[in-house]
């Protein structure tokens, strides 16, 4: 990936992910209704921005924590669908 972004680049990509993720955090500790689907999809889009710099700028420990966190990610999604799709029925 390093012939189509420069590492420059890939920082910066990577700062709007991690910017994704903390501000999910912040909304989770400030929110007095959380909406899970926007909370899951601020987590999926941080980690997979991080995950793109990642491949630029690698580091193997990082890189399985970003794929774990899409998985979570979109396993809460998933489970929002979910209950949504009951509670609409």
């Amino acid at each position: 990936m390093n012939a189509y972004i420069s590492s420059f680049t890939a920082d910066l990509i990577g700062f709007a992910g991690m910017f994704c993720i903390v501000s999910a955090f912040a909304y989770s500790n400030v929110a007095k209704v959380m909406n899970m689907i926007l909370f899951n999809l601020t987590n999926l889009l941080g980690a997979i921005l991080l995950t793109i710099s990642l491949l630029v700028n690698y580091n193997l420990p990082t890189l399985v924590l970003e794929i774990v966190w899409m998985g979570i990610a979109l396993f809460g999604l998933a489970k929002e669908f979910k209950r949504r799709r009951q509670v609409a029925t």
